[in-house]
């Protein structure tokens, strides 16, 4: 608890003193250290400041000033004393409890893009979080905990964020996490191949007056250049403390966290508050922005004066927006004052003032601190960009890698596929033969393994393109990526930026979607958003394996990279009209960072790939064996006795005549003969029942009812209901073909058939084939296009912040796909 929210004569020990700066240290030197006691005497009559005791002498804070002190009460220390105590908490138990408490520090991570900062979460904290070598794959915090020497470590992964401004959403989410919930220590992660450009954001917490440790991660590549950096004189003159670390290799993290303990503990002696120094002018105007915040005393206690000061001069809008914008007039008017004496002085705006001097500064830090290598060395990352992004090789390597994606995919996924598809064949047959009829039997055999069986096959597949996708990001080629597609991305109104979270669609459109926050224009961003969903997702890849393995088997490869290609294409098409005829606003410069390549530990890869299985294998027993039941009761209710008997009459015709073949003295050829074809009957006839049934069950009439919209396409009321059941996740579309279409096989070889032979094979009443490769591919392309599933409808909804994007989506998506689709098919029919 807090030291504001004690009440008249209570009585707390001191845990910790939150707030940085100068207010802590005035903080500290009134007398408040940890492991005092302190006692409310009363509070004034407008409840502000309250009077304290402390070291037997009485002292006032106000409640603002008192709620950054951290206590723990007579009645907080009875639940951290041990069970069996039953006694008066004394003083002693009372600062042994504040003592373990105080044992918990609280570290936010703060670093670059790609400086490694996941990395080191995850060693520490026992987590497999994602780690590509771009930009933005931490889009959100990530929260972990771990011990080491008694102290409890609640670790915070925040976003990778080049600077602390209102720039991006990744950078204001980072400074109101700072601001908001002030952890004890600020460790700053920093790129030590890239230190000038690391150590901006370093300056920026400089400004913050937080207690920073600084990390200087993959200090081996710094090594290996054969540069040398004198951390330690670096670390007096900035007041903070560098540490060397390698977090891929485990190397430097435990004398990295016994530093932040020391820091903690205010065991470092030599520890001292430094500030930048940008120079007489904007420091005059520093000055009085500062004296004008602490007269109107708007700004909280545990946020820097100075910090808000150069921001105001920074004119940041969230900023502005926070302390001038409401009854602060006296504050705005020194502000703008300020700003127009200064840029009228200098002929310049302030923002680039105060960012030219933190890199004058930084540069002037390094000059002292840091020698490059004599050695001219041709980097690795050189040496592959010569070809990856040549002008001439760039595009045909990158769609070479594409298509080999995509082949291998199917290609390689087909061996395992085949083997998962025997194993649950197997399984149906055994419970066929095993299990007493009745609907239980029905339900478990036709619903939920025939359902869940025919998405898990796909598993392969899903593994494999993960693979790939995986190897792309963590290698640094997705960057690359993104970087030769500028000029394409440039045509559509996008920029290269745009085109991770495009590529990342292809494993997942939700993650890929949330990307879109490091495009910092907000124009791109929405637009990114809006044509994600034309990027084929994994859950989409089951279908088009199902059919293209049925259809198109000599030519899957191509076929599968040209539903790709095509979503691509249309991703194109679609952003080109957005940015023409919506967002019609100016594109801002493309700035992406092309980090070093560097290679992924197999171990990293293959973990990546699995989490993304292990999610899809969650899905399978989650919402695919949910639909799958109710896809098989709306199939198999209500109940027709009417149609089951005339069925049933007939077959029972035929085994009758069956039974008199065995008295007959006819010769044994001819008997084997006709029990083949009186068998061959009864398998028809079982199935016709079955179509019939159907037909007439819940979900026939829905198929029926949205059957005259979809009929231009080639489609009937099956695949009517598939498409409707895939609103919820698209591979479902593939669970419920499998229990719509499971049906006994009629060569008599086998008992059961998969589901891509019973999807081409299937005849529709007037005889005919349901599905042909025109149909075939109409379908497939509708699936590509149409609404996109209901996760990520709410992450757009989410992302950006109204549901009129979410709707828009849902409506142009599905009306496109059916546009689409029906061009396919007419024009299809007309052709062939």
């Amino acid at each position: 608890m807090n030291l504001s929210e004690l009440k008249t004569s209570e009585e707390a020990v001191i845990v910790k003193v939150k707030g940085f700066g100068a207010f802590r240290k005035r903080i500290i030197e009134m007398g408040f250290v940890k492991g005092k006691k302190v006692k409310v005497i009363k509070n004034a009559p407008l409840k502000d400041p309250i009077e304290y005791e402390i070291m037997d002498y009485k002292v006032s804070l106000r409640r603002s000033e008192a709620a950054m002190i951290e206590v723990i009460s007579k009645e907080e220390a009875k639940h951290l004393a041990p069970v069996k105590f039953e006694g008066t908490i004394t003083d002693e138990i009372l600062r042994e409890s504040a003592f373990k408490k105080r044992k918990t520090i609280n570290v936010a991570l703060i670093g670059n893009p790609n400086c490694g900062k996941t990395t080191m979460f995850n060693y520490l904290c026992g987590r497999q979080e994602h780690v590509g070598n771009y930009s933005g794959v931490t889009i959100d915090s990530k929260s972990g905990n771990f011990s080491r020497k008694g102290y409890k470590f609640n670790i915070v992964d925040l976003p990778g964020a080049y600077s602390l401004s209102a720039y991006s959403p990744e950078e204001l989410f980072v400074r109101k996490h700072i601001l908001e919930e002030s952890p004890d220590i600020v460790l700053n992660v920093i790129d030590s191949s890239n230190i000038e450009r690391n150590l901006f954001l370093t300056t920026q917490l400089i400004d913050m007056d937080l207690r920073v440790v600084a990390a200087l991660n993959m200090y081996d590549e710094l090594q290996k250049k054969g540069d040398t950096f004198n951390y330690k004189k670096l670390g007096s003159m900035l007041g903070m403390h560098f540490v060397p670390t390698v977090s891929s290799k485990r190397q430097g993290i435990g004398k990295l966290f016994d530093t932040i303990i020391d820091v903690y503990e205010d065991n470092q002696p030599n520890q001292r508050r430094t500030h930048i120094n940008y120079g007489q002018t904007l420091e005059k105007g520093i000055s009085k922005i500062v004296e004008e915040i602490q007269q109107c005393n708007c700004v909280p206690k545990n946020i820097s004066p100075r910090f808000v000061a150069l921001k105001l001069l920074e004119k940041d809008k969230e900023c502005r927006h926070a302390y001038l914008d409401h009854d602060n007039p006296s504050l705005k008017m020194v502000t703008d004052k300020t700003i127009k004496r200064i840029e009228s002085e200098i002929n310049e705006d302030t923002e680039t003032l105060i960012t030219d001097a933190k890199y004058g500064f930084i540069a002037g830090a390094l000059k002292e601190t840091y020698k490059e290598s004599p050695r001219v060395r041709v980097r690795k990352s050189e040496i592959l960009d010569t070809f990856l992004t040549h002008k001439l090789f760039g595009f045909p390597i990158f769609f070479f890698f594409m298509w080999l994606m995509f082949q291998s995919t199917f290609t390689l996924g087909e061996y395992p596929m085949g083997w998962i598809e025997s194993g649950v064949d197997l399984l149906m047959n055994w419970l066929s033969a095993t299990m007493n009829e009745g609907p239980f039997k029905d339900l478990l055999i036709d619903g939920i393994i025939s359902g869940m069986g025919g998405v898990i096959v796909f598993l392969p597949n899903i593994l494999i393109l993960f693979f790939f996708i995986s190897f792309m990001e963590d290698t640094g080629y997705m960057a690359r990526a993104a970087f030769i597609m500028d000029k394409l991305m440039h045509k559509m109104g996008l920029h290269g930026k745009s085109f991770i979270p495009l590529i990342m669609g292809f494993g997942c459109n939700v993650p890929a979607i949330m990307a879109t926050r490091t495009i910092e224009d907000k124009n791109n961003r929405l637009i990114t958003m809006l044509i994600n969903p034309f990027m084929s997702c994994s859950a989409r890849l089951p279908v088009y394996i199902l059919f293209i393995g049925a259809f198109f088997p000599e030519h899957s490869g191509t076929v599968l990279f040209g539903i790709y290609g095509l979503g691509i294409l249309l991703a194109i098409v679609v952003a080109k009209l957005f940015k023409k005829f919506i967002f019609k606003e100016k594109d801002i410069p493309f700035v992406m960072e092309l980090p070093p390549y560097r290679m992924p530990t197999l171990q990293s890869t293959l973990r990546h790939m699995w989490n993304k299985g292990g999610q899809y294998l969650k899905k399978v027993g989650g919402i695919i064996m949910i639909a799958s039941i109710i896809i098989w009761f709306l199939q198999n209710f209500p109940k027709n006795e009417e149609i089951s008997n005339k069925y049933d009459h007939k077959i029972e015709e035929i085994a009758t005549l069956q039974e008199t073949l065995n008295t007959s003295d006819k010769p044994d050829s001819t008997i084997e003969l006709l029990t083949n074809n009186y068998n061959q009957e009864i398998l028809v006839l079982n199935n016709l029942k079955r179509a019939e049934l159907q037909r007439e069950s819940y979900i026939g009439k829905i198929g029926k009812f949205i059957e005259p919209t979809i009929k231009p396409l080639g489609f009937d009321w099956k695949m009517g209901v598939s498409l409707l059941s895939g609103v919820a996740a698209k591979e479902v579309v593939v669970s419920t073909m499998a229990v719509i279409y499971h049906r006994e096989n009629e060569n008599l070889d086998d008992e059961q058939t998969s589901l891509k032979d019973n999807i081409k094979t299937a005849i529709n009443e007037k005889g005919e084939y349901e599905f042909t490769p025109i149909i075939a591919i109409s379908f497939l392309v509708f699936i590509l296009i149409y609404f996109p599933c209901i996760g990520v409808v709410a992450t757009i909804s989410r992302e950006s912040g109204s549901w009129k994007w979410a709707l828009f989506t849902i409506v142009y998506t599905t009306g496109l796909a059916w546009f689409m689709s029906f061009l396919v098919y007419q024009v299809g029919n007309l052709i062939f």
